[in-house]
């Protein structure tokens, strides 16, 4: 539209109806559109909640151990596990060491690396064993899953080398 006084710009929009913005007020001279202001904030506010579907939360899970843990027991922590997995959490793992069971670290290695190879199709290994204080804690992260299109490609590399065999 050019250079135009503030009168002109304002009997302008007024005439269509729409709203006089100014979009940069340092420059000389102003800059100003000639815009629907309510339209333009609808569609911001749309492209926000878009935004935020997008956007995942991280969950962590906890569940905590003891050395002295009975097999069925941990069959069912395990089970747990798996369950936070399946739902996309990550699960951190504590082994917690009471008076002298602290003297046998060994022993929590031994049931963090087997419960690690347990689940191992479902979750992998973010943050291997470490002690901390009294508890030994490890962090499981849920394996990345095939998405849709990178099984389509796999079919498709599969279907070409069948046909290049005939």
């Amino acid at each position: 539209m050019g250079i135009v006084s503030l009168k002109q710009a304002l009997d302008t929009a007024y005439k269509m109806d729409l709203d006089l913005i100014e979009v940069a007020a340092d420059a000389k001279p102003p800059v100003c559109k000639i815009m629907d202001f309510g339209k333009y904030k609808y569609k911001q506010d749309l492209m926000k909640k878009k935004a935020r579907k997008k956007q995942t939360q991280i969950v962590i899970k906890e569940i905590k151990l003891k050395p002295k843990i009975d097999d069925h027991d941990l069959k069912t922590k395990i089970k747990h596990v798996k369950r936070f997995l399946n739902k996309g959490a990550k699960v951190k793992i504590s082994v917690i060491f009471r008076g002298r069971e602290l003297a046998h670290t060994d022993i929590g290695w031994e049931l963090l690396n087997r419960l690690a190879l347990e689940v191992e199709e479902l979750g992998e290994i973010e943050s291997s064993p470490v002690i901390d204080g009294r508890n030994m804690v490890m962090l499981l992260t849920p394996t990345r899953k095939k998405r849709k299109g990178d099984k389509e490609i796999a079919k498709d590399e599969n279907s070409q080398g069948v046909s290049e065999e005939i």
